[in-house]
């Protein structure tokens, strides 16, 4: 294909590494330098007999076998990115595979890859109910190691609380990390190993081989114990960068200070919009205006803007679950009428009454720090309370900081108030010095009154409104927005913004909601899932299902006419109100379902649009910010109806045009509210949702999104997300233990992200707007 035009020298490099294991990260002698003598569970698949095309099915991808020596081959693969969101290699056996009676085993492959970028790879076992084992990998440049994948161990049937473990096999291999599903599927019945790539900006090519089961030889059964050095560090593993003495990190805190600045760069507007571009009409408040063809921002001054930003820069998400709790008596709980999730606030401490009552909830969780401060310490205002917890080893429990922690230790300073102040203005300044036009979404209020960089407010609607299902609520169930009570409660949500904003022109604008679980385009069933839910509901308890009920009449007129439309025998208007449930979907009840979705997201955006109308004229509604797995055609357009920006979040190597093609069909102006990539080698456990090989390749990866964003002319910015390292042992509500943030634990800057992003923000206008 002209697409794919493979390096055949970097693929008989690749090839011979397999065999010779020559590179750093290289593979052992026992690995793919010698076949399998017996095949563990039926499975070893060497390629020297040829591909065997009955088992390894391709899509997207091109493939070749390649000689590793002379008796020897391997298979070279090119993904093709032209158009295509994905493509994959998967090993679909006749008969699936019998793995019950193994113990303690993983599937293991060989990969090498000699180009100069790294490979991100999903990989997916499934059985034959559909239950799916979820897992991501990066292959690194320049490398050849095996990768394995434990379908079978102790370490799955533990909730530790960490979205990803440490590694538990004591082996040279590299574990293929954990993601989401089923973590036991059925090993009677195994269907498929699948290996993908998605949303490449550019083809890659690997070279596989050795294919095969693997038991371990041994293991590390303190595995989850000492994990967490007094920093929050990985106590077992050594890194550059890693903090050992107090000393030491006020040192390097104080050499950074030095260098910040206090203002935007040079070509900046006082907003840090383009100052050295065309000036439009400037309103006090940021707007949208098509410029020359492309959608853009515009400052309160009337300077084009492009907001590139950080989310989540707050303490809510620093803390993690210490394995400890109190006597619930003593504990305040939640109020009822709270506008802010409990995991978006600050940390909650316990009050001191409960402290005597202090007990171990979780000894697995207990036993995973080396050190905790004890409650008459100073650095125990670090400790925290969690009444929910989403996922993890408790359902509810104490929490600690250790990134607040850190900057007590740093900044030498224990009271609240000036210690808050410190890391206000040095994070300010890091924005400014680092080229950043705005913050991203959750920000800390305590940053919206300084008037020094533009920020995005945010708020939940949360409350006892009624609610519909998707069937896939990930989060929560969305709200039934024609329940009066949702009305109020979005009132109250915006009016509360309003209150903290209290009309500041450097706010651009407001994120109500995020990630709602709307639908998903996978199948009729899941593109229509609140539609076809919420129609088996009785219309006395739903406020939504009374609507469809509304819309159908008016249609239809008789029930006998909307029979012959559906396929179904609905008795009367009384049954259909009564609930009624699809079982096929006719041309016309796929059309019906289509309306309903339209008029049930239409509302939901109508209600918080006239709310901002209401409390904050002034400022724009930037939608919810749409998860790529949670969105259908029906609410992209209800939101691009009433909201002023629409936002997505979009976890991909960067913006593949063949997936974004709807935004002409819209047209209005969007924006990126979250994105990062993260790797391990700063002793975390999980690199996030997109995977790098390092620091640099970090900042490589930033730089390769970034572009795809400002050479899109319907984007006005791009989030990323997060400030802040994921807790090691994982952030309290869910578990995550990222390394997605621009500062670690330590509240150091990863310097080659830093210095990437700089670079780019620095040509951001006239790359956005001089091509």
């Amino acid at each position: 294909m002209d697409s794919l035009k493979p390096n055949h020298a970097l693929v008989m490099a690749a090839a011979t590494l397999l065999l010779t294991g020559t590179m750093s990260g290289c593979m052992s002698e026992d690995s793919s330098s010698q076949k399998t003598p017996a095949a563990l569970g039926g499975l070893a698949i060497n390629f020297d007999d040829g591909v065997p095309s009955d088992l390894l099915k391709f899509e997207n991808t091109d493939f070749e076998t390649v000689k590793t020596s002379q008796a020897n081959n391997a298979v070279a693969l090119h993904f093709q990115s032209k158009d295509n969101q994905e493509a994959s290699f998967a090993f679909e056996p006749k008969k699936p595979w019998n793995w019950e009676g193994l113990s303690d085993f993983a599937f293991a492959i060989d990969i090498s890859n000699t180009s100069d970028t790294s490979t991100h790879l999903y990989v997916t076992a499934k059985d034959t109910s559909g239950a799916a084992h979820n897992r991501s990998m990066v292959v690194p440049s320049q490398s050849s190691n095996t990768y394995y994948m434990v379908l079978r161990g102790d370490d799955l049937n533990i909730e530790t609380g960490i979205r990803s473990n440490p590694k538990k096999w004591i082996s040279e291999h590299e574990p293929i990390i954990w993601r989401y599903g089923t973590k036991n599927i059925d090993l009677s019945q195994v269907e498929s190993i699948k290996f993908s790539v998605r949303g490449l900006l550019a083809d890659k090519s690997i070279v596989i081989d050795n294919i095969r089961l693997i038991q371990a030889e041994a293991q590390d059964k303190d595995y989850l114990v000492g994990l967490v050095d007094e920093f929050g560090q990985n106590a077992k593993l050594d890194f550059d960068g890693k903090v050992n003495s107090v000393e030491a990190l006020i040192e390097r805190s104080q050499q950074e200070q030095s260098k910040l600045s206090n203002h935007p760069m040079q070509g900046r507007s006082k907003f840090s919009g383009w100052s050295e571009g065309p000036k439009l009409d400037g309103t006090g408040y940021f707007r949208v205006e098509k410029y020359q063809g492309k959608w853009s921002l515009v400052d309160p001054e009337g300077y084009l803007f492009f907001s590139t930003g950080i989310a989540n820069i707050r303490m809510a998400n620093t803390s993690t679950i210490t394995g400890y709790d109190f006597d619930e008596s003593l504990l305040p709980g939640r109020d009822a009428n709270d506008l802010t999730p409990e995991d978006s606030k600050g940390l909650n401490r316990a009050p001191e009454a409960a402290v005597k009552s202090r007990y171990v909830s979780s000894k697995l969780r207990a036993d995973m720090f080396e050190w905790l401060p004890d409650y008459s310490e100073p650095l125990a205002a670090n400790f925290g309370y969690r009444n929910t917890v989403h996922v993890g080893a408790v359902e509810k429990g104490e929490t600690f900081s250790f990134y607040r922690a850190n900057l007590e230790r740093k900044f030498e300073e224990t009271d609240n108030a000036k210690l808050m102040n410190k890391w206000r203005d040095t994070t300010i300044d890091r924005m400014l010095t680092w080229g950043f036009t705005s913050f991203g979404n959750w920000v800390d209020p305590i940053f919206y009154q300084e008037d020094r960089i533009p920020y995005f407010a945010n708020g939940w609607i949360i409350g006892n409104y009624k609610t519909v299902s998707s069937g896939n609520d990930y989060w929560s169930p969305l709200p039934d927005p024609f329940d009066p009570e949702f009305s109020e409660r979005a009132s109250k949500t915006v009016a509360q913004i309003a209150l903290e904003v209290k009309d500041n022109p450097w706010c651009v604008g407001v994120f109500v909601d995020n990630e709602k679980s709307w639908g998903s385009m996978n199948s009729n069933e899941t593109r229509y899932a609140i539609a076809i839910n919420t129609l088996k509901l009785p219309s006395k308890e739903s406020p939504t299902k009374a609507e469809f009920d509304k819309l159908m009449q008016a249609k239809y007129v008789s029930v006998d006419a909307l029979n012959k439309a559906w396929g179904t025998d609905i008795a009367s208007w009384q049954g259909f109100a009564e609930g009624a449930e699809l079982t096929q979907f006719t041309d016309q009840a796929l059309a019906d379902l289509s309306v309903m979705m339209t008029h049930y997201a239409e509302q939901y955006f109508k209600v918080v649009a006239e709310m901002m109308d209401k409390h904050m004229p002034n400022h724009l509604y930037l939608g919810a910010r749409f998860a790529d797995w949670g969105m259908t055609p029906e609410v992209r357009f209800a939101a691009a109806k009433y909201a002023d920006v629409v936002s997505y979040n979009y976890y991909k190597e960067g913006i593949n045009s063949d997936f974004w093609t709807f935004l002409k069909d819209i047209d209005r102006p969007s924006i990126i509210g979250e994105f990062h990539n993260g790797s391990v080698d700063t002793g975390l456990l999980n690199p996030g949702l997109v995977h790098a090989e390092s620091q640099y390749d970090r900042g490589q990866k930033y730089v390769d999104y970034m572009q795809t964003v400002v050479d899109n002319p319907y984007f006005v910015g791009a989030h990323w997300f997060q400030y802040i390292d994921s807790p090691l042992t994982g952030r309290a509500y869910d578990g995550e233990n990222y390394n997605v943030g621009f500062v670690s634990v330590t509240d150091l800057p990863s310097e080659p992200l830093v210095k990437a992003a700089t670079d780019f923000n620095r040509q951001l206008y006239r790359t956005r707007f001089s091509q």
